[in-house]
């Protein structure tokens, strides 16, 4: 368990938990965690709020006031937690898609 600051108007980079869940009691702040393969999905917490991240799930999350760090205690269940953090890039889902697409038309042809 440890403490998270994310300071104003900042946000994390996408990223994954590989094998381990994540459980986060905002303190302060209001912050805007985005998820999913294209982090289409979006949820706000604000203080005295958690927020449940299940294992391998890609997810952002933006500090999304302009002069207050948002602050939270975080939890999870992995004690290597730091070890098993996968940056996530949006754009390899997309670029996996497009393949499957040409590979596709190329077999109909």
């Amino acid at each position: 368990m440890h403490l998270v600051a994310i300071l104003p108007g900042a946000k994390s980079e996408p990223h994954d938990h590989v094998g381990y869940e994540t459980w986060i009691y905002v303190l302060a702040g209001t912050v805007l965690t985005r998820w999913a393969t294209k982090l289409e999905h979006e949820v706000i917490s604000e203080a005295r709020e958690f927020l449940f991240v299940p294992a391998g799930v890609p997810h952002e999350a933006v500090s999304l006031r302009a002069t207050e760090a948002a602050c939270a205690v975080v939890a999870r269940n992995h004690r290597a937690e730091q070890d098993q953090v996968a940056p996530y890039v949006v754009e390899q889902w997309a670029k996996g898609i497009r393949t499957s697409l040409r590979l596709a038309r190329n077999r109909s042809k």
